[in-house]
Parts: C-alpha cells; structure tokens; sequence
C-alpha cells in the first residue's frame, strides 16, 4: 500500500528538507530486514548494526523515513498513563509493571541524545492530566493515590493556580506529575536516521507487497524487487494489521492535531507568559493540549475509526474546526485565525492497553501497539527486539514479557461495531473538554 503524507505536520515543516533519499531499485541480500523506519525500526536498526559491525542491516519505509507516527505525535514522552484502566490501588501490581516499561523507555531515549548530542528540545517539564469539570476531581485523587503508592511524585491542582501555570482558566482541576518529558518528535527522529551506522542501508517510498519465508530465508517483494534476509522485523506499529501481523490483537486509529503559528509578544503575555507545558485530558476523547518552547500551541481533540492512511484536505479542515474551537475555549484572547497547520497520523491500540513484542518464530519479530505512548517505548522495543534477535537475554526483555499481553479482539465487523460505539460513547461523555 503507496502512503502519501498531508504535507503540512507543524513538526516536520520546522526541518529542513533530507537529501539523497534512496528507493530500492535492485535485487538484494541481507543479514536483517527491518520493515518500518520509526522509532522502533531505527533503534532496531541502530542496535544490530552496532553489534554486528560485519552485518548487513536494510530498512525499508513506504514511506519518507520517520515521517509517519514519529514525527506526527504531540511530542510526549510518557512515564505516566492515566486512561488505561489502571486507576486504582487494587490495580498496583498491573501499573508498576507498566510504569517499569515506560521508565525504561525514558531512559532509553535519554541514552540515544546524550551519546549523540542530539538537540530535540528536550524539557523534563512532567505533565498535567486535567479536567474542566471539577466532578472528575475524584478520578485524580484515586490516580494520585496510586502514583504515590509508587513513590511517584505528584500534586493536585486547582483552577485559580493552573491560571497562573498554563495560562488558562479553562480547566478547574488537573494532577500534576514530575516525570514526563516534552520534546519536538521530528527532530529526535531525523537524529536517529543521521545516527545510523554505516553498514545499515535505508530505502524510503518502498512499499512491501509480500513476503514468504522458505528454507530459513525470508523472501521479501519490495515494489518490484526483492530482498532475501536471514531475519525480519516488522515495526510499523499502525500498520501490522495491514500486513496481516497480530490482526486479532491490535487495531489502527487515526488521529487529527492543529499547530498555532508562533505567538506575539503580546499575544503570549495575554497569558500569562507560561512556561512550556503538556495536559492530557481526564477524559480519554478530550483534547491533548500543550505549548511548545517557541510559544506555539498545539491541539489534538479528534480520533477516528478508519483504514491507517493519511487524511485528505477536506477532512484535515473539517477537524481544523474542532481545534479552533478547543482553542477559543481554553485561550480567548487569542486571534481565531491563528491555526497554520493541520495533520494526521495513525496510532496503533490492543483491547487491554498493553504492547506487542514478540518473536513469531526463530527469524520473524514483531515490535508495536504502543498505544500512543511510541516514542519511549517504541525505540525501548527497537533496542530490545534486536538484541533478544541477537539471543541476548536482558533484564529489561524480562520486564517487557512479565507485562499483560494484548487480548483477544473481536472477528470484523463486529470489531469495529465495537470500536465506533466505544468512539462514540467516550466523545460524548469528553464534550465539555473538546
């Protein structure tokens, strides 16, 4: 399947545009074949390549490498999860499992732009998951709860000091956690592309069509070649079930984000002049709200259940509405034309919230369902999948597989039966916070 983007990602029209982008126009042979050129393929990638110094390692990306979920995100990088059932004390043992991932993913990432000296405006600012409905003040307190059972720090904050820390006065409660990491997703993986070493091969505007494996070769039809490797990897997260991998256990979704224009010296003291902040919504389909360190904002309010493409001009200005109105809402001294740009990009869910990780067999590996926590825990599974590839047996792989798997999904159409009325149900209950 061809993929074009939407050209206008608020993230990627900050860089400059690569150079000398390689299509694969011939036969070729490899030690490992990586489908997928995000996080998890590059960090695989990067992994097996620094190992294996005298291996062959191909990425391939139907489309530009890093330009699809990687770069399209909201630019956090999650150490915290509030909607993914686990809220509770009773749920303690299930969330430190998967705050251990996250911590790790973290680390991971800190890892990479320390080695190389990557500046990807990292700000350890932690987050806020707030409401403007003060009856969720209860779901808070329970989180915090949890949080603090951790040793997580966290504080609960009002509507009269998040005025003062956001700039807004939309919201009338919000948990504030220390962890958390804001960044511009673009720049960390265009870094990972420029870090990869030199005995990895990339081909962008490849598409896979099929691929078989025979006699412990892996047999791959890249558009109108082929490639013949000893391993495989799929890490394309939102699109495994287009490539038939793990289709009862994960499903594509499609998100819609809004970026402002930079803004005026006046316009920013109108709120306060705050400093870089990220909310996340106490309602799972309310808006993810941040401002960015050059005084932008970004939104995102809308999802929806369609095949893991990018959206049309059409559609990218019907939901640019929705964001214009999540803005007013929150900052309405701001000017109404202020959005410039609009995208899309794909995330990819399992029923439980949990992640796939998995070697299918001795020389197939799959990575994703990050469940839009990718940046952190989709380069942590790049890094890991290669090295259990490699027969390294870490602690960290420990960690990953003591997590729940992703449950068993429903056969089509009652699937998406599912899926839309869920979509639905959650929209309703968040439209006081779009």
């Amino acid at each position: 399947m061809k993929i074009v983007n939407d050209a206008n990602c608020g993230w990627l029209k900050q860089l400059p545009k690569r150079k000398n982008i390689n299509v694969l126009k011939e036969n070729l042979k490899c030690d490992y074949l990586i489908i997928g050129a995000g996080f998890t393929g590059l960090s695989a990638a990067r992994q097996l390549a620094k190992i294996k110094k005298n291996k062959k390692v191909i990425i391939i990306d139907a489309q530009l490498a890093g330009e699809g979920a990687s770069s399209r995100n909201s630019g956090y990088l999650v150490d915290t999860t509030l909607n993914d059932g686990f809220t509770s004390i009773k749920d303690y043992q299930d969330y430190i499992k998967k705050v251990k991932i996250y911590e790790k993913g973290v680390l991971s990432v800190k890892k990479f732009i320390e080695e190389y000296q990557v500046e990807c405006e990292w700000n350890e600012s932690g987050k806020y998951f707030a409401s403007s409905q003060i009856e969720d003040e209860k779901k808070l307190k329970d989180f915090s709860k949890l949080l603090s059972k951790i040793n997580y720090k966290n504080e609960i904050f009002y509507q009269k000091e998040l005025k003062k820390k956001i700039g807004t006065e939309f919201y009338k409660v919000a948990l504030y956690t220390h962890g958390g990491i804001l960044i511009n997703p673009a720049k960390l993986v265009r870094s990972m592309i420029t870090a990869l070493p030199q005995n990895v091969n990339l081909f962008e505007n490849s598409t896979l069509i099929k691929w078989k494996k025979k006699n412990r070769k892996i047999y791959a039809n890249i558009d109108s070649y082929e490639i013949v490797s000893d391993k495989i990897f799929f890490c394309t997260n939102g699109f495994l079930k287009s490539l038939g991998l793990k289709k009862r256990y994960n499903f594509p979704l499609t998100l819609t984000a809004s970026m402002t224009r930079q803004l005026t010296k006046k316009e920013f003291e109108t709120i306060g002049k705050p400093k870089e902040w990220g909310v996340l919504p106490v309602r799972p389909m309310g808006a993810t709200v941040r401002m960015t360190k050059d005084q932008k904002i970004l939104i995102r309010n809308t999802v929806e259940n369609k095949n893991p493409n990018f959206m049309n001009g059409s559609e990218l200005v019907k939901n640019s509405k929705y964001h214009k109105i999540g803005l007013k809402k929150r900052f309405p001294s701001l000017p109404e034309n202020i959005i410039t740009d609009t995208w899309s990009g794909v995330v990819c869910r399992s029923g439980n919230g949990s992640q796939i990780f998995e070697k299918i067999d001795e020389d197939i590996y799959v990575a994703g369902c990050y469940n839009g926590s990718g940046i952190g825990v989709g380069t942590l599974f790049g890094e890991q999948i290669a090295l259990m590839a490699l027969n390294q047996q870490t602690d960290v792989i420990k960690i990953i597989e003591d997590r729940k798997k992703p449950n068993w999904l429903p056969p089509q159409p009652f699937l998406n039966i599912g899926i839309n009325s869920r979509l639905f149900y959650e929209r309703f209950k968040a439209y006081s916070e779009i």
